[in-house]
């Protein structure tokens, strides 16, 4: 009976599943293009997002954290997602450039929605913060609340983007 109990528990063990350990985020280069529009995000300012796929050996990148979330919200996918990294603006040197290693984990990030901001592509904008204190600063200059990635709503990142609206660009 021992030695079945043996056998089934080294069964069960080689059955169990490895859990992968996240990539760690990749720094911003010159020559990084937007997943979407494959433009250079280094041409456009606020802050970006990077997600990264199994089996692929680099990560997807987004010169708007609004299409990163419009991406994560679509069926359409190559890959699982094992990690998901956005700039954090709370770190930030400025809107115009939002940092090149300044990445913090998409589900620990305040994320200010429906403020009156433009993002790098000319939408309006989802902005990642660390802190959450400065996502109410944010607020209190921009409008919007504070929602974590999981309770951004569909209509905040997908369909049709209103380029009327006379959205600001933060210094």
């Amino acid at each position: 009976m021992k030695h079945l109990t043996l056998i089934a528990l080294i069964a069960l063990s080689a059955c169990k599943e490895e859990v992968a350990e996240a990539p760690n985020p990749v720094d911003l280069t010159p020559d990084a293009l937007s997943f979407f529009c494959q433009m250079n995000i280094a041409e456009h300012g606020g802050p970006k997002g990077q997600i990264h796929l199994e089996g692929y050996p680099a990560p997807l990148f987004f010169a708007q954290v609004r299409d990163m979330v419009a991406y994560l919200k679509s069926p359409e996918r190559d890959a699982e997602i094992s990690a998901i990294y956005v700039s954090d603006m709370s770190v930030a040197p400025n809107w115009r450039q939002p940092g090149i290693s300044n990445w913090i984990a998409a589900d620990s990030a305040t994320f200010v929605v429906g403020s009156n901001v433009a993002g790098g592509m000319g939408a309006r904008e989802v902005v990642p913060f660390s802190s959450p204190a400065d996502a109410t600063a944010f607020i209190d200059q921009y409008g919007g609340s504070a929602l974590p990635l999981s309770d951004i709503p569909d209509t905040e990142v997908l369909g049709p983007v209103d380029l009327d609206l006379q959205l600001e660009t933060p210094a």
